[in-house]
Parts: structure tokens; sequence; C-alpha cells
């Protein structure tokens, strides 16, 4: 079994509600990656969640640090949580750059994966920005310069395309999302799935380390109900950490 790391999935909300000539706001919080907790704690991973907020108290500062994971997971944060904690933008410090220590780790033989989002590769309106990054090497795809995302309101199939270990034992066509980032898969990189004539789950090989990049969500919104609850969901978890950690 793997021991993960999952950064990101988390946001506050701040809502104005007009009641005719009154306004008035309310505070809430939310997660997203419930369901992918649950599923892969049940098949025995051992899974570390860092929230949006605490990436920079919480996560390493070298890239030792991380070495502790088989796998490290970003999904739906982007680069500025990253390279921009309070002590380098208030107060004009220097920190260690995250994205460069998670480069770092899977140069070293560790492993990533990018999870899709509207805040994952280059994001809405570009505000993702990993392509400015250090860890944009690592990742097997090449990411745009604009905003990534398609929508596919309608739903569309994905399917897999190429026999490899991260989709093995897997059906050849999975429930419908509704909508992933557009990348392009670098020299070298496997496409082992593709949706709408994107790809869709793409490997490969970063120094001694391994990364993927799953261009949908693993969580509502692009995800839809019938794919977090299809039998394939756990399993394709199980293929990629597998792969990834080389076990």
């Amino acid at each position: 079994m793997a021991k993960v790391l999952l950064v990101g999935e988390s946001w506050f909300l701040y809502t104005m509600h007009q009641k005719g000539f009154d306004t008035m706001y309310t505070a809430d919080y939310g997660e997203g990656a419930d369901v992918f907790l649950d599923t892969v704690r049940q098949r025995g991973h051992d899974v570390t969640y860092v929230q949006s907020h605490k990436i920079h108290k919480v996560l390493p500062t070298t890239a030792e640090g991380f070495a502790e994971y088989d796998v490290v997971i970003i999904s739906d944060v982007g680069a500025n949580s990253f390279q921009l904690p309070p002590v380098t933008f208030e107060q004009s410090k220097p920190s260690p750059d995250k994205s460069e220590l998670i480069r770092e780790y899977v140069e070293n033989g560790g492993s990533v994966i990018m999870i899709g989002g509207y805040y994952s590769f280059t994001g809405i309106d570009g505000k993702a920005r990993w392509g400015q990054t250090p860890l944009a090497d690592a990742l097997p795809v090449s990411l745009l310069e604009r905003d990534d995302r398609v929508e596919l309101p309608a739903g569309a199939t994905p399917s897999v395309v190429l026999d490899h270990p991260t989709v093995e034992g897997m059906d050849k066509e999975w429930p419908l999302i509704l909508g992933l980032n557009e990348v392009k898969a670098k020299d070298g990189a496997v496409v082992a799935a593709e949706c709408n004539g994107h790809p869709l789950l793409a490997v490969g090989e970063y120094g001694k380390g391994r990364s993927a990049a799953f261009m949908t969500d693993f969580a509502p919104h692009w995800a839809t109900p019938e794919f977090l609850e299809w039998d394939g969901y756990a399993q394709l978890w199980d293929n990629l950490f597998a792969w990834l950690s080389k076990k």
C-alpha cells in the first residue's frame, strides 16, 4: 500500500445575499476530497491531507521532507500557494519554492500526480500558472499559456486507449465526466486514457522518479456522481499508486 500526501481540494466561500433594499454576507468552508479519501483509505493506503490554506504552514521546506511519501498529489490549488507564503508575500523575505522542492523530490525518486480542476495545470483565466513553475519540468504533459478548461456540460465518455499498468483490469469506457484541462503530452509520455479527443491520463518518467497527470476532477464538479460511484474508481488509484511508487 502507498503512503500518499494530498494537497489542495479546499476553499472558503464568501456570499452576498441581496434581499430587496438590504444585503448581508455569509462565510463558509468546503472540502472536495471526501470520496477520494474514503475510497483510497478503505483500500489500505495511508493518506495525509493538507488543505490549501495550510500549505505554507505544513508542507516540508526541503526536498528530503517529501521523501517519506510514495506519492504527492496536487489537486485544484494554484502555484501561488506553493511559491508565495506570507513571509515572502507580506514581509519580502526569501523562502523555499515548494514547487521546486517537489520537482527535486521526483527527480530523486519520488512521484507526483496533478489532478485536474479550475486551479490545476494552467487553470481558469490562466491563474493556476503551474506551467511557470519548476514542477512543470517533472510533469508528463506540457501546459498551455491560456485558460485551459474544456467544459463538457453535456457529458463525455473517457476511454482507455493504450494497455498500461495504470489502467490494467479496468473498463475500456468510463462513466461520464463534465470537463477537463487541455494539455499536450510530452515526448516519451504515455497517454493511457483520453476523453473527447484530449489526453485524460498521462504518465511519464522524470529523473529517478515518475509522474502522472489526470486532467479531470477526482471530486464533484467535473466528476459526475456516476464516476465517483463507479467500481473502477478505486482500481484507478490502486493502479496509479502502484505504478508511481514502483511497487
